[in-house]
């Protein structure tokens, strides 16, 4: 569906269109229709669609872009963190009444992948049409993302509805590599109720990419670029495991050897030895409890303010 043919549409048909080419969302889905105040649970989609291929579009991604699996992580941190898990980091402009979270300068050429969840969205339709969620299947690709760089696995929390809003404005909630640790970060992470630990398990994957197999543009990092490289240059944010999702990163930082200067301030910052400075070193000495609480954090992520419940969106009150 061509840009221009969108322009008049409702809001959910934009979505559609750029989740899945496909569906339209005004459909409740069938067989499984909660009402919008029910729980998200692990089994909400294991009637309606078992069996999702998703893991298959992302690793046919992965053999053409290795960054696939980092971008579609970033998704959805950046789809929960504005506006809450409700896809609306997929909408295009619409103006006057839509204005797309994707030209934000957190976005911008930086947030990348939706091709991939057009084909997701795409196998999904092709299995079972108007079931799955574009939100749940950003929450989806995330997870299976960990797990093919060698990340810890959980079940994903599902049933999320798709917003038909943005919110630009909720935009400057997202982290920024330049971030002072006490007066920016900590209170991002709190304005969704997301404390220290949280911080520092979700740090390094939240900023560009993910925290141990991530790359980063040259300009955003501590030193810069080097003598002759472009400002797009593409850096490692782990020199020591790129391609491996482990607790690397955190050694890194006691090594001083962030890339990001909001990572670093996690030790560095005043506020650091009574805050984040001991979760930093537990993670850094322990792999397996930093997996255990990355996997508690990720859901945590997916659980802020998710419009929940399959029901016909052209009935549901403004602001549902």
């Amino acid at each position: 569906m061509a840009a221009s043919s969108r322009i008049s549409s409702p809001a959910w048909l934009l979505l559609a269109a750029h989740c899945a080419l496909l569906l339209a969302l005004a459909g409740a889905a069938r067989g499984h229709s909660p009402s919008a105040s029910a729980a998200l649970s692990t089994a909400f989609y294991d009637e309606s669609c078992p069996g999702a291929p998703v893991r298959r579009v992302i690793q046919d991604a992965r053999i053409s872009d290795p960054r696939i699996p980092a971008s579609l992580i970033r998704l959805h941190f950046h789809d929960c963190f504005v506006n809450g898990c409700d896809g609306s980091l997929l909408l295009d402009d619409d103006l006057p009444a839509i204005q797309t979270e994707k030209h934000v300068p957190a976005n911008n050429n930086s947030a990348r992948g939706f091709p991939v969840v057009d084909g997701i969205k795409r196998a999904l339709e092709e299995a079972c049409p108007g079931i799955v969620s574009c939100a749940d299947i950003l929450a989806l690709a995330a997870e299976i993302s960990v797990e093919l760089a060698g990340g810890p696995r959980w079940r994903v929390l599902l049933g999320r509805r798709d917003g038909t809003t943005t919110n630009v404005q909720s935009t400057n909630n997202l982290p920024s590599p330049f971030d002072s640790l006490l007066a920016k970060l900590q209170e991002k992470f709190g304005n969704v109720n997301m404390d220290n630990t949280d911080l520092v398990a979700l740090q390094g994957k939240l900023h560009i990419l993910n925290n141990s197999y991530a790359l980063v543009q040259c300009q955003f990092t501590r030193h810069n670029c080097s003598a002759g490289q472009p400002q797009g240059a593409l850096e490692n944010l782990d020199q020591v495991t790129p391609t491996v999702f482990d607790n690397k990163y955190y050694g890194n930082l006691l090594h001083s050897q962030a890339q990001l200067p909001s990572d670093q301030v996690m030790l560095s910052d005043p506020t650091a030895p009574t805050t984040t400075a001991p979760v930093v070193h537990r993670f850094a000495s322990n792999q397996k409890d930093f997996f255990t609480n990355f996997v508690a954090s990720m859901i945590k992520m997916g659980n802020i303010t998710p419009l929940k419940g399959w029901r016909d969106q052209k009935e549901l009150p403004e602001g549902q």
